[in-house]
């Protein structure tokens, strides 16, 4: 075969035609990828099934706050020992029913079983030195008594003797000076007899005067014995209320010091509810404030009795008294959960509480759309209670919102549900 040579126009036009294609599959494919930067990304998948949706309403919300904690009797003693001594014998175990007078343990004191029977001496010494007293003071007022008994006859004596004088004188018998030194005899006598009966009743009156610091020493050595016989009877603990004995930190043979705990005992009957609330939520607790208290076996209704006025480790204590009956099982030391009504807010948008997301904040939440998307929302809380929470913007009723933690599609503004 030969060769034939195209003609340069030919060539050209192919190279034009060339040229054109290229231009074109370059303008289609830079077209294309502007659309492609111009789309938003896939919405990621979510499965409807692991989430938690909630529907927004219009209406009555009661605001609560939770908090766990133990039930614990209303009236607890613990017993302290009056003095030292050494536990001889453990009388009861904790758990027991106890009364008043029930004794729980006994403890032994030799030092004070001396200073007992020291008491004692001194008491009956003091009592002796009153009698002896009182036999001296009677001895001496019999001395005074049989001085003025004396001083009355002797004075009766001088006005007969002084009577038949005035008489003689009378009759001119004896003389004036005669008669006048039996005056003075009669009323040097009464005169004695006066100051007989004064003295009487002096020894009378400082009598008692005189007595009284036997008395007291006699008083305050019957004191300090009776004091150390209290002391004794107290080596024998006892409960002093009627319940359960709770405690005994005390094994036999330890030893004790005054004034030292060896027991505890409550009133089991009698119970209340020491909460733990979040420190956050107990600003608007009060005393008297309707609570509810859950031991997961029944509730029992309760009010508010105190607030703890600092708080711990993140919690504020609250205390409620239980003004129901107690159910089966309930007992101290027993856990339970409790719920305190705070208000009623009337006519208020709200929703379930979303996994985070404080009240009165500001949050990000993820909104169903009829396409089965959900778009991020902005939405502003309100008030909160236990399970739910005030919208304030962002949400109206009938709207559908994820609550779940959604913090792992923080970059995406939509999700798609599956």
């Amino acid at each position: 075969m030969v060769d034939i040579a195209r003609p340069e126009s030919v060539k050209r036009k192919k190279k034009i035609r060339r040229i054109i294609y290229a231009a074109a599959a370059l303008i289609v494919i830079a077209g294309i990828s502007f659309g492609v930067s111009r789309l938003s990304p896939a919405a990621p998948g979510v499965e409807a099934a692991t989430v938690w949706i909630d529907t927004v309403k219009r209406g009555e919300l009661i605001r609560q706050v939770r908090g766990s904690g133990t039930l614990v009797p209303e009236n607890i003693r613990w017993i302290t020992s009056t003095t030292s001594g050494r536990v001889e014998k453990r009388l009861l175990r904790p758990g027991a029913t106890v009364t008043p007078t029930s004794v729980i343990l006994i403890m032994t004191n030799p030092d004070l079983q001396q200073a007992a029977t020291t008491a004692d001496l001194a008491w009956k010494s003091a009592q002796a030195a009153l009698e002896n007293r009182r036999a001296q003071l009677q001895t001496e007022l019999l001395t005074q008594e049989a001085a003025l008994a004396t001083a009355k006859s002797n004075a009766n004596q001088a006005a007969l003797t002084l009577a038949a004088k005035e008489e003689l004188y009378k009759d001119k018998l004896i003389s004036t000076l005669e008669l006048k030194q039996f005056q003075g005899q009669a009323a040097e006598t009464k005169n004695r007899e006066n100051i007989a009966e004064k003295q009487l009743e002096i020894a009378k009156a400082g009598m008692k005067s005189q007595i009284a610091p036997q008395e007291a020493d006699v008083n305050q050595k019957r004191a300090a014995y009776e004091l150390v016989l209290k002391q004794l009877e107290d080596l024998k603990v006892k409960a002093g209320m009627h319940g359960v004995l709770q405690l005994l930190p005390v094994e036999e043979g330890a030893s004790v010091q005054a004034n030292q705990q060896v027991a505890r005992v409550a009133d089991p009957t009698v119970l209340k509810a020491e909460l733990r609330i979040a420190e956050t939520q107990t600003k608007d607790i009060k005393i008297g404030q309707v609570a509810e208290v859950d031991t997961r076996n029944g509730t029992v209704p309760g009010k508010v009795t105190r607030i703890d006025p600092a708080s711990a480790n993140g919690t504020v204590g609250v205390d409620v008294s239980l003004e129901g009956a107690l159910p089966p099982g309930a007992r101290p030391d027993l856990s339970v959960d409790g719920t305190v009504r705070l208000e009623k807010l009337n006519d208020v948008i709200f929703v379930g509480r979303p996994a985070f997301g404080q009240e009165e904040s500001t949050i990000q939440l993820f909104k169903l759309q009829a396409n089965g998307e959900a778009h991020r929302t902005k939405v502003v809380l309100g008030r909160s209670s236990v399970n739910q929470i005030e919208i304030r913007e962002g949400l109206q009723p009938g709207d559908r919102v994820i609550l779940s933690d959604m913090s792992s599609y923080d970059q995406f503004d939509r999700v798609k549900l599956n």
